[in-house]
């Protein structure tokens, strides 16, 4: 495996598509929180996108942009969105080659006895120059919200 990028390395720059239709450039978010999660609609990801949503105008207060990602197809997005309220902006990784693979967290993983490829629940948080201030790897949900708006505040 590469080197992942970590505190101090520029984020790596991407174009991901929304579920409106549109496009992000991750390259262009400036002072930004960008969260990675498996899967929409799983558990732990409907409770880390509500979590997240929840405190969404307290990001935007403290002039940070949020952003969570997943390999889910964006007309998956956004009935994830619309099932759920969610405020937090979502994106689509590419199947291959896509952020999550340059930032090293699309990765091997085992469950039951199955190896399979993964998203590492990963979170980022971004200076307003592209670097990375923060990264939280292999994130447990219950209060990571909370702790990146702190952190986020603080940045």
């Amino acid at each position: 495996m590469t080197d992942r990028p970590g505190e101090g390395d520029a984020f790596p720059a991407f174009t991901l598509e929304t579920p409106e239709g549109g496009s992000i450039d991750t390259g262009s978010l400036g002072k930004a929180v960008v969260f990675f999660y498996p899967k929409d609609d799983t558990p732990g990801c409907t409770t880390e996108n509500k979590d997240f949503s929840a405190l969404k105008g307290e990001f935007d207060a403290a002039g940070v942009t949020l952003l969570g990602i997943s390999k889910d197809p964006p007309k998956k997005h956004g009935k994830f969105i619309a099932k759920h309220d969610l405020a937090a902006p979502l994106a689509s990784d590419p199947e291959t080659d896509g952020l999550a693979d340059a930032l090293g967290i699309w990765a091997e993983k085992q469950m039951y006895g199955r190896t399979y490829m993964g998203m590492e629940r990963t979170t980022y948080l971004l200076a307003a120059d592209g670097t990375i201030a923060r990264v939280w790897r292999k994130v447990k949900v219950k209060g990571h919200a909370d702790e990146v708006l702190a952190a986020a505040k603080a940045l």
